[in-house]
């Protein structure tokens, strides 16, 4: 596997070279594709962080295996450029977390893909379950799974379409604005990361905010998109469950890196609408449950494990059962 140069943005449907990840990939066999992906020592959003930037995000490590989604499908299953992709279900775990650590190169991963399930329609395959296996260093960092199915862009133009009419909504979607939290408050340096509301904590115990959609943040709007994208929304799962730990108090700060996460997508976040993040009361030891409304149904969902705090050595103490729980997988985003 190189590591010299990238693949193709527009197969891995990104705009920015500097948003692409993978450098290689090679079919194994019918169900099997080894990629490579380089990370960088320091991105300008997923290493955006109040943490000492010892160890890289595993949502950069998720963003290499999402990439790979494309590889599969537009590679070793002939689907057409212009098609439209769906992602359905994501889950992870990070099994040992030094495995991140991060040195002073760019790291490379070896990432092995495995198609777990082919999702059929009348036209035949529609979409996949892959299985991923990231490895840096020889040591396993990432085991992850991502549903996802697609479309053609005339399937895609007349389901948003339908769907926008039935809410009202015409025309291009412009992001509603709105203030966003502190960018301390939720582990985060750059105000321009921050992707949620002020939280607020009720009496019961739960967090709120509301999610805040930037059409100009260069890496979760790399290119536009007429919805609100599913690696956004689990940012926001993500921000709001750190604030939501350290006001419980089972976090010292917000910055815990997330070591296990479980997400379906029940339906399309529309950018012009407002949408509510809430999670459940957090409990030491527990998962943190979060769900998006929108218009009283919920649009996602996610369970989320977060580590501790850092210690001086730069070891994790883990502050929960530190494993992704499996979750549903259906449901479009």
């Amino acid at each position: 596997m190189q590591f010299a140069r990238t693949l193709p943005r527009d197969l891995v449907h990104r705009a920015a070279i500097a948003e692409v990840l993978l450098t290689d990939a090679e079919r194994l066999s019918e169900d099997e594709t080894l990629l490579a992906a380089q990370l960088p020592r320091r991105h300008a959003f997923h290493d955006d962080t109040l943490a000492p930037r010892t160890h890289h995000d595993p949502l950069l490590l998720l963003e290499a295996c999402r990439q790979g989604i494309f590889v599969v499908a537009h590679r070793h299953l002939g689907v057409p450029a212009g098609h439209r992709f769906l992602l359905r279900a994501v889950e992870f775990e990070v099994p040992d977390p030094a495995a991140l650590r991060a040195g002073p190169a760019p790291t490379e991963a070896v990432i092995t893909a495995r198609i777990e399930h082919r999702f059929r329609g009348r036209g035949g395959v529609t979409g996949l379950r892959l299985r991923f296996t990231a490895v840096i260093g020889g040591h396993e960092a990432m085991s992850a799974r991502i549903d996802y199915s697609w479309m053609t862009a005339a399937d895609w133009t007349r389901l948003r379409t339908r769907q926008r009419h039935a809410l009202g909504l015409f025309g291009t979607p412009v992001a509603l604005g709105g203030p966003r939290a502190d960018p301390a408050r939720v582990g985060r340096r750059d105000p321009a990361n921050v992707v949620i509301s002020p939280p607020h904590t009720s009496g019961d115990g739960r967090s709120t905010a509301r999610l805040v959609a930037e059409t100009s943040h260069p890496t979760l709007y790399d290119h536009w998109v007429d919805h609100v994208p599913g690696m956004l929304e689990l940012e926001a799962f993500r921000q709001l469950a750190l604030s939501a730990a350290v006001s419980a108090g089972t976090l010292r700060t917000p910055t815990a890196m997330p070591v296990g996460l479980s997400a379906r997508f029940s339906r399309f976040a529309e950018m012009d609408l407002p949408l509510r993040c809430v999670t459940a009361p957090v409990r030491p030891g527990d998962e943190i449950e979060c769900a998006l409304h929108q218009l009283g149904a919920v649009v996602a969902e996610a369970r989320l494990t977060l580590a501790g705090d850092r210690t001086p050595t730069g070891a994790l103490v883990g502050t929960g059962p530190g494993r992704a729980a499996a979750g549903p997988r259906s449901g479009p985003r």
